[in-house]
C-alpha cells in the first residue's frame, strides 16, 4: 500500500510580503514602485470595510496604458484594475488552487485570511516551491552539465 501523498497548503508557498497600492495612486507611482520590489502585481487596497480588494498587473499596464498611448502620470490604478479580485484561503490545497487559477485564466492571487491580505500566490510558487519541493537535487544525467 502506498503512503498518503502529503498535502502542500498555499501558506506553504505563498509570498509573504504584500506589495499594496491605494487605487488612487498614478500608474507611473506603481511602476516606480513595482520595479523596486521588483514585482509584476500590486494588491489594491480597500477604501473602506464594505469595499473589495484590487489587482493589478503589468499586464494591465501594458494594455490599457501602454497599448492606447495614455500617459501613466494621468491615470490612476483604480481605472486598470481587476476588482474584485479573486482570492484564495491559506489552508487551500495547490491542487485545487491551481484549478481555479485555470477555471478563470489567473496567474496569481491575493491569499486572504480573516479578511486580511497576508500574501500572494502564483502559478510559479505553486510549481517551484510546491510542486518541485520534494525532488531530488542536482541536474538530470547527474549534472555534469556539459559534453565528455
Amino acid at each position: 500500500m502506498s503512503e498518503p501523498r502529503k498535502v502542500i497548503r498555499v501558506r506553504d508557498v505563498m509570498k509573504v510580503g504584500v506589495d499594496m497600492v491605494d487605487g488612487l495612486t498614478t500608474v507611473a507611482e506603481a511602476l516606480r514602485m513595482m520595479k523596486y520590489v521588483d514585482t509584476n502585481a500590486l494588491i489594491v487596497n480597500k477604501r473602506n470595510a464594505d469595499d473589495e480588494y484590487g489587482i493589478v498587473l503589468l499586464s494591465d499596464i501594458a494594455r490599457q496604458v501602454l497599448a492606447k498611448d495614455r500617459a501613466p502620470e494621468r491615470v490612476n490604478v483604480y481605472e486598470i484594475m481587476a476588482k474584485p479580485v479573486i482570492s484564495v484561503e491559506p489552508n487551500l490545497d495547490i491542487r485545487y488552487c491551481a484549478r481555479l487559477f485555470d477555471k478563470f485564466g489567473l496567474a496569481r492571487a491575493p491569499v486572504i485570511e480573516n479578511g486580511s491580505v497576508i500574501g500572494v500566490v502564483s502559478y510559479t510558487d505553486m510549481v517551484l516551491k510546491g510542486l518541485c519541493a520534494d525532488l531530488p537535487a542536482g541536474l538530470p544525467g547527474g549534472g555534469g552539465g556539459g559534453a565528455d
